[in-house]
């Protein structure tokens, strides 16, 4: 990390804080040593940190940056205890490791584990000590092999450190203005890393939480990583402008991670990996998931999108401006412009459609032809029905059961299928069935791009396009009872009629605006099945039926002109349910009584037959075949 973080001047950062003030938990650090005996650190302990130096910006860990807060306040020594490489001293001098040993009456050296013992005894002198220093137990959740069932000697180590918080005094040093503590530090992940009874209802522990960097933070760092990533002739407006895009490509990261991302775009530079901005963009790209290669910028995929709209429109037959809508979001997010007009898009999805209108009228197919298109194989695509998820707690099918529940180490459906496959569409498949909690769970995921499961892994969905379908106000009656939408509905009233009753839907049922906010304009109505594309679908199934019979029983079967006409009547005369109800119609009065004419025939069955009768039977239908 040294190679790449250098100290920057303060005055050539764009933004730092006022004053080139510490991080706000290190100066709540400074307030706790006059008020709190322990101190316990949680939520982002892991990363690096802001903190100004003599000669500009530095980025310590949480031991350095305890440190520098430390040695401000006149402590000589910060003693730092671990499970594995037990005792070690900061700053890491003869002096301060001489004074450290004489004080805790035993050898400081790294890699020697140390024992609940002699820990406590640490502990204790260091709280104790007529001398300014401190004692930090880093990964203090590892001290214990489970923090809800403790071991005796465990359940005494934290008893008595439980009784030292509340017993141990300030102390009052010549030529101090105050008293202040010597104080135990705990790093730990979470509140609940360590026993309840012994955080809970402490006066004399302070929880200081650690935030993820804001906006202003990534900047700042991503301005002391610049001179490792762009040309030191850069003019200044084109340099803040690298530097934002990096701050805003970084969202809901470390400042850490920053660091091996422009590691990672350092050796893409030193590769001559195409321009600055697209290496950075790679690198970043390949940090969240893992994969360099970008899908949507692949050249084919473009030339494909030109082509597109003819190919979809045989595909999802009666539906143009379905497609065309749908074809326009999809070239936005290959372009890379979803959500162009937000502050910040880097993580958000790559690119969002809300499918909805009848029910068979092709939504989930141009979502299949959607998926081939982008990705090659329209198998390629992830579904999920949200009917399953209609109870609160299916929340838990999608991002993983909570530690200690069953099921916990299996993880989430949808976050292990993301994990796997970042580069994907994702159907959710009836949106408005599920629970209005697990909604909230795509808010997240619609607004930052990512989601974090039941075992604390965050998934991106950076580059993932979402699909929701729905069948919202498709079945809205007047007070007579009569539908207020059918297949002679003109198409402006339809789409004004559906996309009112999904903002009633989600603003007034749901109680959550803001997830209609999120979904923006990306609503594309469908429409009823018209009767051209209603014969159209007919004569693709047919084909289909007719097709797969002569693959699977050899027999090529034909359809005489007035049975087709019949079936095509039947399949046509409610076209409501669109092309599942034609589908439906085909199955009972072809599928059906073919299957059975074919089975009596058996092996006799001749190599051509045509059907030149379809009679009405008590069981459905039945075929004549000659």
């Amino acid at each position: 990390m040294a190679d790449l973080v250098k100290p920057v001047g303060r005055g050539a950062t764009d933004g730092p804080p006022v004053g080139g003030q510490q991080p706000a938990w290190l100066r709540e650090l400074e307030t706790a040593l006059l008020t709190h005996a322990q101190v316990m650190f949680y939520g982002n302990v892991r990363d690096t940190y802001l903190v100004p130096g003599p000669s500009g910006w530095r980025l310590p860990g949480i031991r350095g940056g305890v440190w520098s807060c430390l040695e401000q306040a006149g402590y000589r020594f910060l003693v730092v205890a671990d499970p594995v490489d037990g005792l070690q001293v900061l700053p890491n001098t003869p002096e301060a490791v001489a004074a450290a040993q004489d004080l805790v009456g035993t050898r400081v050296e790294s890699g020697q584990r140390t024992s609940p013992e002699r820990l406590l005894q640490a502990i204790r002198r260091v709280a104790g000590a007529d001398v300014r220093a401190a004692v930090m137990i880093d990964y203090a959740a590892r001290l214990v092999r489970n923090v809800q069932q403790l071991e005796p000697d465990e359940h005494h180590f934290f008893a008595a450190c439980e009784k030292l918080a509340h017993t141990t005094r300030p102390l009052r040093l010549e030529g101090e203005p105050g008293q202040r503590y010597n104080p135990v530090l705990w790093v730990v992940n979470g509140e609940r890393d360590l026993p309840a009874w012994f955080t809970a209802d402490n006066p004399a522990l302070r929880r200081v939480a650690l935030p993820m960097p804001d906006l202003g933070d990534r900047r700042t760092t991503a301005e002391i990583l610049a001179p490792t990533l762009l040309p030191a002739d850069l003019p200044g407006q084109q340099r803040a402008e690298y530097v934002h895009r990096f701050a805003a490509q970084t969202q809901s990261l470390t400042l850490r991670s920053m660091v091996e991302i422009a590691r990672l775009a350092a050796a893409g530079k030193e590769d001559g990996d195409g321009q600055t901005s697209e290496v950075i963009e790679a690198a970043a790209r390949s940090y969240r998931v893992g994969i360099v290669e970008n899908p949507w910028s692949r050249p084919v995929l473009r030339g494909q999108l030109i082509d597109a709209h003819e190919g979809l429109g045989r595909r999802v037959l009666g539906q143009p401006e379905a497609v065309a809508r749908a074809l326009d979001i999809v070239t936005r997010s290959v372009m890379g412009l979803s959500g162009a007009q937000a502050s910040a898009t880097a993580s958000r999805p790559r690119g969002v459609l809300f499918f909805a209108g009848p029910t068979g009228v092709g939504k989930t197919e141009l979502a299949k032809a959607l998926t081939e298109l982008v990705f090659g194989d329209e198998r390629a695509y992830i579904r999920f029905d949200m009917s399953e998820f209609a109870a609160e707690h299916a929340a838990d099918r999608l991002i993983g059961a909570p530690p200690g529940y069953v099921g916990h180490d299996a993880g989430g459906e949808l976050t292990n299928s993301i994990r796997q496959r970042p580069f994907s569409l994702v159907l959710f498949d009836e949106i408005e069935k599920a629970h209005p909690r697990i909604l909230d769970k795509f808010l997240q995921i619609l607004d930052e791009g990512r989601l974090t499961d039941g075992m604390g892994s965050t998934v991106y969905f950076s580059e993932a396009l979402l699909v929701f379908t729905s069948n919202l106000g498709m079945t809205a009656r007047d007070a007579n009872g009569v539908p207020l939408l059918t297949p002679d509905t003109p198409r402006d009233r339809l789409v004004a009629q559906v996309t009112a009753e999904i903002g009633r839907h989600m603003s007034e049922r749901l109680n959550r605006p803001e997830l209609l906010n999120r979904i923006g304009d990306n609503i594309v109505v469908f429409n009823f099945i018209a009767k051209e594309a209603a014969t159209d679908i007919f004569d693709l199934l047919v084909d289909r039926i007719l097709g797969l019979t002569h693959r699977e029983c050899g027999t090529e079967v034909r359809l005489a002109a007035d049975v087709r006409a019949l079936l095509l009547e039947l399949a046509t005369a409610d076209t409501s349910l669109g092309g599942r109800g034609i589908g439906s119609v085909l199955e009972t009065a072809l599928v059906n009584p073919l299957a059975r004419a074919l089975f009596a025939q058996g092996d006799a069955a001749p190599a051509q037959q045509t059907v030149v009768g379809l009679l009405p039977a008590p069981a459905g239908w039945e075929v004549v075949l000659a």
